[in-house]
């Protein structure tokens, strides 16, 4: 069950009449930078998750 193009087109129109054309840009711009800080914390995330191992002391020669 996928959207049609008029689905979209009422959407489109529902969006314009409660934001405004004039605030439009700026709250898609408030989105892109929240899905932007939220894909830059993912990738924080997976970084966190790789574990260095340390060689153990009795395996290191002195």
């Amino acid at each position: 069950m996928g959207m049609s193009f008029g689905h979209m087109a009422l959407l489109l129109v529902i969006v314009l009449v409660v934001f405004g054309a004039g605030k439009l840009p700026r709250v898609m711009g408030d989105i892109a930078k929240g899905v932007r800080a939220f894909k830059d914390g993912m990738k924080d995330g997976e970084d966190d998750d790789k574990v260095t191992k340390l060689p153990d002391d009795k395996n290191c020669a002195a």
